[in-house]
């Protein structure tokens, strides 16, 4: 093990400085590249590997090879630079659903020191046009039938298809390219270029807006540099077939799946767009090794586990990787029990930590001494501290505070935004991650609740993911939310939006008194309504603000 400052007197177990109350990361140190003028591009296509395909579409089974792919993205950059015009510092929007050809938009862009920002495509055309209005993009890659939601901005766009008989882009949209015709053009052979600085701006990703509105994070090609660093450092298998089930839309899918994949050289089945027994024929098809999915799909398969291993081969799965929302124990061991071969990982990272955080992958984990719920150990290169959010002293082990982080991956800030910019980071480049956590006597992480959502029920304070991990183990509940609702008496008290399975007539009353026999009095649920569905992010974190207003929206 190593540790940023060797003077400093670390516990080798915990990772805690008791001198600056500091906990630092056991695993291997990054190695950085010394050269300042260094694209994250031509960083990750340096890399070593002894990869042969890097995508395949899993409804096609089309696949682009390692060779294919970097080719690919050689002549989109000539393209953009020469024909379309894009420079240093011009922001280029992706608005499309998964596809094997992004890598290749992202790598192109950044090659040329301009922006990658991306757009949900489930997204209105007015949530899209408000994030257009920020960022103000010089160009946007997406479908033929996406197009439509960009009609508003007059953007000029490149096509990422060209299928026969689709109808023709929005008025106002000015095609200036297909991306697959892009991808056939000979290079110019002009290779001049602005020269790119590792502060430069790489990434532009829009935060989830769990609690409030999205915000531009800003990502340099050293955040990034150092996020694709991190996974070289980490001892990993490099024939893994990986199942990429988050959008890429996401840092979760663009950063892990984009990436660091192509740096490592491992192969990922790309999903168009998630549903359950499309990944599971996909697993089954091109023998995955990986899955990547957020909670409520773990859940899915744990609910429906006799069914679906009737029904689709799974014996290549080795490792399901889990992140975007904590894991409950409960769950954690349902699926072990279910998977017996699979081994369930954690993660936890924010957009402005690029990757930055804790895992348990490549960590191996005696099941004596497993720690279920943890997000894992701190990331190479990761400093943390636990703050205490109400008199801002920092806290030592096994002691829940607010969790801040510092490291190479640490956003530069949001756009155009100095005060949110200033409320996430300090001066000494800290994050404040909006997350209650502790780390606990052998380094690892445990992340209670989001900060911003927690329930102040009398003067306690009442964690919703708690209560969200003790519904999602009744058998006629198929995902839950826990929010505050306001009371005169009480300031607020918990209320679960419940989602059925079909054919329950689970009452209000049961699931109260369900609630009620597992935990303290104050942590009572005291209202229930049910839902069809829960709305999330991309990344399957719970979106209490809607909640929280369709909730009090009659009172």
């Amino acid at each position: 093990m190593a540790y940023p400052q060797r003077s400093l007197s670390v516990d080798p177990r915990s990772g805690f400085c008791k001198s600056n109350s500091t906990f630092y990361s056991k695993r291997n140190p990054l190695s950085l590249p010394p050269n300042p003028s260094l694209d994250v591009t031509t960083f990750i296509s340096s890399q070593t590997h002894g990869g042969t395909t890097a995508f395949i579409d899993a409804a096609t089974g089309h696949r682009l090879s390692f060779t294919d792919l970097w080719r690919a993205v050689d002549r989109v950059a000539d393209c953009l630079y020469h024909e379309v015009g894009i420079r240093r510092g011009d922001v280029v929007l992706i608005l499309s659903p998964n596809s094997i050809y992004i890598p290749v938009v992202c790598l192109s862009v950044m090659s040329l020191g301009a922006v990658v920002t991306t757009a949900n495509t489930l997204n209105t055309a007015g949530e899209i046009s408000k994030q257009i209005a920020d960022c103000n993009p010089t160009l946007a890659f997406t479908t033929r039938q996406l197009a439509l939601k960009l009609a508003a901005a007059a953007i000029s766009v490149v096509l990422t298809e060209d299928e026969d008989g689709e109808e023709e882009p929005a008025r106002g949209l000015r095609v200036v390219g297909i991306l697959s015709e892009m991808m056939k053009k000979e290079p110019s052979g002009k290779r001049v270029r602005d020269r790119v600085n590792k502060e430069d701006t790489a990434m532009m990703l829009y935060s989830s807006g769990t609690t409030g509105p999205s915000k531009g994070v800003i990502s340099s090609h050293g955040n990034l540099t150092a996020h694709a660093a991190r996974y070289l450092s980490d001892k990993s298998k490099r024939d893994e077939i990986i199942l990429c089930t988050v959008p890429m839309s996401h840092t979760f899918g663009l950063l892990g799946y984009v990436m660091s994949t192509v740096a490592l050289g491992k192969t990922v089945v790309v999903l168009r767009r998630f549903e359950l027994h499309d990944m599971l024929d996909a697993v089954d098809k091109y023998k995955a090794t990986t899955l990547v999915m957020a909670p409520p799909v773990l859940v899915a398969m744990l609910n429906g586990a006799d069914l679906i291993k009737d029904k689709y081969d799974l014996s290549s799965l080795r490792t399901v990787t889990c992140g975007g929302a904590p894991l409950s124990k409960e769950v954690t061991v349902g699926l072990l029990e279910k998977y017996p071969s699979v081994d369930i990982h954690q993660g936890y990272a924010l957009t402005e930590s690029n990757g930055g955080g804790a895992n348990t992958v490549f960590v191996v984990v005696e099941e004596s001494t497993r720690r279920y719920g943890t997000a894992g150990t701190l990331t190479s290169d990761v400093e943390a501290r636990i703050v205490d959010p109400n008199t801002g002293r920092v806290m030592g082990v096994n002691q829940t505070g607010e969790l801040w982080l510092k490291g190479p991956s640490i956003s530069k800030g949001y756009f155009r935004n100095e005060e949110a910019t200033n409320e996430t980071i300090n001066v000494e480049g800290w994050l404040k991650t909006g997350d209650l956590c502790y780390i606990d006597e052998d380094g690892f992480l445990f992340v209670v609740d989001r900060l911003k959502e927690l329930i102040k029920y009398k003067g306690y304070q009442v964690p919703p993911a708690e209560l969200e991990a003790l519904l999602i183990t009744h058998p006629d509940i198929l995902d839950a939310a826990v929010i505050p609702f306001p009371d005169k008496e009480a300031g607020q008290y918990p209320m679960a939006y419940v989602v059925r399975m079909s054919e329950s007539n689970l009452s209000e009353q049961q699931i109260i008194d369900f609630i009620s026999k597992q935990v303290a009095p104050y942590k009572k649920i005291r209202k229930v309504a049910f839902i069809n569905s829960i709305p999330k992010t991309v990344s399957g974190k719970t979106l209490r603000k809607d909640l929280i207003k369709l909730a009090t929206s009659k009172l």
